[in-house]
């Protein structure tokens, strides 16, 4: 027997839930961005976090985590795997808790090295998804961070 009011609720949910159609951008411009770095050895997840910890110049990771939106489990995960790969270092801290970071010169290396196959990826998702849509996401992004603030 067919249950109309679930089949109702998955085609909603299917069809309209923005939580999913986030995801799956999500899942699609990472691999583009993915790909093309993969020569890197780095992946755009850590990319980004490089690029905030470079922003930032000693990077706390409460201050990463918010200008990321990341968690915490996250973003030590992510750390610990770029410490072992000798993109970030530990600074010593006064109160030796916060376990602030840094780029090291490998970390700017790999930055600069990935330059081209971040600007290849990223044309290739502003084809993808269109001018207009990357502009709103864009705006989208400032109102969220905005928000949050």
């Amino acid at each position: 027997m067919k249950d109309n009011k679930l089949d109702n609720l998955t085609d909603l949910i299917a069809s309209e839930c923005i939580a999913v159609r986030m995801r799956i951008l999500n899942r699609v411009i990472s691999k583009i961005y993915d790909d093309a770095l993969r020569q890197t050895g780095a992946k755009v997840s850590q990319m980004n976090i490089l690029v905030a910890v470079g922003k930032l110049g000693t990077a706390r990771p409460a201050d990463v985590c918010a200008a990321l939106h990341l968690d915490v489990s996250t973003l030590s995960r992510n750390v610990e795997r770029m410490k072992a790969r000798g993109w970030l270092e530990v600074i010593p801290d006064e109160d030796g808790r916060a376990q602030p970071f840094r780029l090291t010169s490998e970390g700017r290396k790999l930055l600069e090295q990935a330059a081209p196959a971040w600007k290849e990826a990223q044309e290739q998702a502003k084809q993808l998804l269109g001018e207009n849509i990357t502009g709103q996401l864009n705006q989208a992004v400032k109102r969220v961070n905005k928000i949050k603030s």
